[in-house]
């Protein structure tokens, strides 16, 4: 027990200091876990043979990731994206697999083993790539939604992958063979000695299988597939609102993980993959209202085991190889890179990717990614490829996700350099002025135009989205394409005798550039303007503006008002409240503006934080001073 406790210890530790340091290095958790396992493993030596049995254990995760993944995809979500799902992320994995496997076979590799690689190698990582598509922002644009849908494409695609592995042994354990030669389960060989272990319940399957005639187990394998599919559909509800009435929170974690684990076992039990049952049982359940629910609990043990199975993969990596083969290896995992990177780079431009959206395509999926160490291990599971072969394979995957960091920062470079080739329409030709012009038209600039036209006022629209646009004038509304921080745009809106400015752009640099632009062409303009928060209010005080919107502050005070009603204050009293907060936040707003200094945090600024003080106790003795009239 206690030598347990102090690997638990060790393994814990590991991931508690290097992930944190990863993240904050913008390297990804996932390299942090293999940074771990190889500082415990190569490195210092802490951990020892008992890594291989526990990357069974938490390979146990990466079929929880696969019934989460599922969960995420409704079977119509699947039919909608069906055209860029097979067809770019289709022919990513093919050319990929196909080209890799040439490769491998020119380096004397059998041709199933140079499948195997080619497959691997093939997919790229979901966690790194997302995680830095989200954190650069880069999520939205067109880029990144191709970069998303392989990457979906890539983890549906892991699934068949490790239904089809098994196929290509060459000399399977005699326990995985039936008598007819038909595949009946999946087993683990220990990778010392090469013995094969089975649960006695999964013997007594293996045996029951066994003595079924081929269409025998065909039947029993539908059957299984079908219970799933019926199972979720039908009993999913009752059993949940059974327990429900137990009112015990920790028993929904229970039964999620019972889903997750029965299912894994049935699938096991007629020699399918655990991991196909368990993505099919989560597109299943992802129009449940109990979706949700099962996210939330098993989403803790999902990272951990994960986590646990990259510490195991970085605790296992054959550092003497690396060190012996440093070149070669090395060599090997930027080959795979650039094949990569080509194949995708043709594909973007297949499918009218252009300039940067082109370059963040193939950079960002260039890499192998951490399902690449899933099907390692089962490839040598299931006598697919020698050990030698994998260790190598291993060495390659981790080194060309550390330098996926190095493949983004090529991206940011490039991208400085390649000008934006979006293909849009041409601007507009502006053929009416108005006494209003209206810089933008989100969900901000919308409803001050109709507001405005609803009480007959003309106004001139402009906005450079073409899509919004497009809504605009599908609802009646006339709008004109164009970029309104353009002069020229603005001349021909009839900025020179327009009376008010409405600037509601979501750029608060462009915001604050088209405000000091109009300010200088026209002093006498009023000009309102759309602030993010308070530090952009005294921006745009500075660049001229007249009335500054903060875009949250208007709803907060409504919010504020209710909560006032709800605690007794009557309709009157509340909105008192309100009228006396707004005006003496505007009074504070001009004043902390004289203070505020662009170089120096508000925080940091004594001036700035002293005079937010004083402020705040005039506004207390305000409301205080209002309590006692009302009680006179």
């Amino acid at each position: 027990m206690e030598g347990f406790l102090f690997q638990a210890t060790i393994y814990l530790a590991a991931a508690v200091i290097a992930v944190p340091i990863a993240a904050r290095l913008g390297l990804g958790s996932v390299l942090g876990y293999l940074a771990a396992g190889i500082l415990i493993g190569p490195v210092f030596g802490l951990v020892g043979s008992e890594t291989q049995d526990l990357q069974h254990f938490a390979e146990f995760g990466v079929v929880m990731m696969l019934f989460l993944i599922g969960l995420e995809l409704e079977p119509r979500a699947l039919w909608d994206m069906r055209h860029r799902l097979l067809g770019l992320g289709g022919l990513q994995v093919t050319v990929s697999t196909l080209a890799l496997m040439g490769i491998a076979m020119a380096y004397n590799q059998s041709w199933s083993v140079a499948l195997a690689i080619g497959l691997t190698l093939s997919l790229s990582s979901t966690a790194i790539v997302l995680q830095t598509l989200t954190e650069k922002g880069l999520m939205q644009t067109a880029g990144g939604r191709s970069v998303f849908s392989v990457l979906l494409t890539q983890d549906i695609a892991v699934i068949p992958i490790l239904a089809f592995l098994p196929l290509l042994a060459v000399s399977r354990p005699e326990a995985l063979m039936s008598p007819d030669g038909s595949i009946a389960r999946a087993t683990e060989l220990g990778k010392d000695h090469g013995e094969t272990h089975a649960p006695a319940a999964a013997e007594a399957a293996f045996d029951l299988i066994a003595s079924l005639p081929a269409w025998g187990v065909t039947l029993v394998t539908i059957g299984a597939i079908a219970g799933i599919i019926i199972t979720g559909v039908f009993f999913t509800r009752p059993v949940f609102r059974y327990i429900h009435l137990a009112k015990l929170r920790e028993m929904y974690t229970a039964l999620a993980l019972l889903i997750v684990v029965g299912i894994s076992s049935t699938m096991m039990l007629v020699g399918l993959s655990p991991a196909l049952g368990a993505f099919l049982a989560g597109v299943v359940l992802a129009s449940s209202e109990f979706r949700h629910e099962l996210e939330t609990d098993l989403e803790p043990f999902k990272g951990l085991l994960l986590g646990l199975f990259f510490i195991t993969v970085g605790a296992g990596i054959n550092f003497e190889l690396l060190t012996e083969n440093a070149v070669i290896i090395l060599g090997m995992a930027l080959l795979v890179i650039f094949v990569k990177g080509l194949i995708l780079f043709i594909l973007g431009r297949l499918f009218k990717l252009r300039g940067r959206d082109q370059w963040l395509f193939a950079l960002g999926l260039a890499q192998a990614g951490e399902f690449g160490f899933v099907l390692v291990s089962f490839s040598v599971a299931t006598g697919v490829m020698p050990g030698a072969v994998a260790e190598t394979l291993l060495l390659v995957i981790a080194l060309s996700m550390l330098i996926t960091p190095l493949l983004f920062i090529l991206y940011e470079f490039i991208s400085r350099r390649t000008a934006d080739v979006t293909v849009r329409p041409p601007d507009d030709e502006i053929d009416t002025e108005g006494p209003i012009i209206i810089a933008g038209v989100g969900r901000f600039g919308q409803m001050v135009n109709r507001m405005v036209q609803a009480s007959g006022f003309e106004t001139v629209v402009l906005d450079h989205n073409p899509e919004t646009i497009a809504v605009m004038r599908r609802f009646g509304f006339k709008a004109f394409l164009g970029d309104p921080t353009r002069a020229d745009i603005l001349r021909k809106a009839g900025l020179a005798d327009a009376k008010v400015l409405v600037v509601a752009l979501d750029d608060q640099k462009s915001a604050r550039s088209l405000v000091r632009y109009a300010r200088a062409e026209r002093p006498d303009l009023h000009i309102v303007v759309r602030a993010h928060d308070r530090t952009d209010v005294y921006h745009l005080y500075q660049a001229g503006a007249n009335d500054i919107v903060r875009e949250m502050f208007d709803s907060s005070l409504r919010a504020g008002r209710y909560v006032l009603e709800r605690m007794g204050l009557s309709e009157y009293e509340a909105a008192e409240a309100q009228r006396l907060f707004y005006h003496h936040d505007r009074k504070s707003v001009r004043e902390l503006a004289g203070v505020w200094r662009d170089d120096v945090a508000p925080q940091n600024n004594k001036a700035y934080v002293e005079r937010a003080k004083e402020l705040q106790k005039d506004l207390e003795t305000a409301f205080l001073n209002r309590g006692e009239e009302d009680e006179q």
